[in-house]
């Protein structure tokens, strides 16, 4: 009984800590879940956004392309190259889509933070911050990530795709395992940490000094918020380019 009781403790103490929190957060509730209300605002937003963009630059399409329309292929044609490079001439196509959500949807996100000012619209609690300013998101993305290169595998090699976890020695399979656990682990916390990080640089210097100093700053903050962006989807890309390769 006292061991059981012990047992019960620790578990109880590791939940509270899972409750931590850090700042405040306006919640929906839907169901039996509370939701992060201001992640999902400003992810539509973000949506949104891209989603205008590519039906006005796409509505009237010409052989010549032209201004948006010129902008979107030149755009295209840089997902598509990066796919291509990580993944390889043979399977990279029915990728390029995927690619090409991930990195438009975490470089949108990233510069909506560094330009948009969130914060004079309030709410009842917390505060609106880019998508990618919020762990939630970027363990979403990750994990997607993780299923992507999954089904990648599986669906080329079929169950012959595990074989990979002993190679080239079967003493190597808990660190081949704890590998796949460490992926999204790095891609989330990597990008969640440079965004977070960025965002409170901006906002020490504001409160500390005149609005001029920061803006060099600022600028730092797009170069550094677009070179996470291609990271995020340059790593998305060369794992599922390896599950499918089956290799390390």
């Amino acid at each position: 009984m006292h061991h059981t009781a012990k047992i019960a403790s620790t578990l109880n103490h590791f939940y509270k800590i899972s409750n931590v929190e850090v700042g405040q957060h306006f919640y929906w509730q839907l169901g039996d879940f509370q939701v992060h209300a201001q992640v999902l605002i400003t992810s539509w937003i973000v949506i949104a956004i891209l989603l205008t963009l590519a039906i006005l630059a796409t509505r009237n399409l010409e052989t010549i392309p032209m201004g948006g329309q010129n902008f979107v292929e030149y755009v295209l044609e840089f997902i598509r190259d990066l796919t291509r490079t990580q993944i390889g001439e043979e399977e990279y196509r029915p990728w390029v889509p995927f690619i090409g959500t991930m990195f438009l949807f975490i470089f949108v996100s990233n510069w909506s933070g560094a330009l948009f000012p969130w914060r004079i619209f309030e709410l009842p609690n917390g505060e609106l911050a880019a998508p990618t300013n919020d762990i939630n998101t970027t363990v979403a993305l990750a994990l997607l990530t993780s299923v992507a290169y999954f089904y990648a595998g599986l669906h080329k090699k079929g169950l012959s795709y595990f074989g990979k976890y002993i190679q080239p020695t079967p003493v190597l399979l808990p660190i081949n395992i704890l590998e796949d656990f460490t992926k999204p682990l790095s891609l989330s916390f990597r990008l969640f940490g440079n965004i977070l990080a960025d965002e409170l640089v901006v906002a020490v210097l504001i409160s500390l000094v005149p609005l001029v100093i920061p803006i060099p700053m600022m600028f730092l903050g797009l170069f550094t918020s677009a070179i996470q962006a291609l990271i995020f989807a340059t790593l998305a890309a060369a794992y599922i380019g390896e599950s499918m390769e089956g290799h390390h």
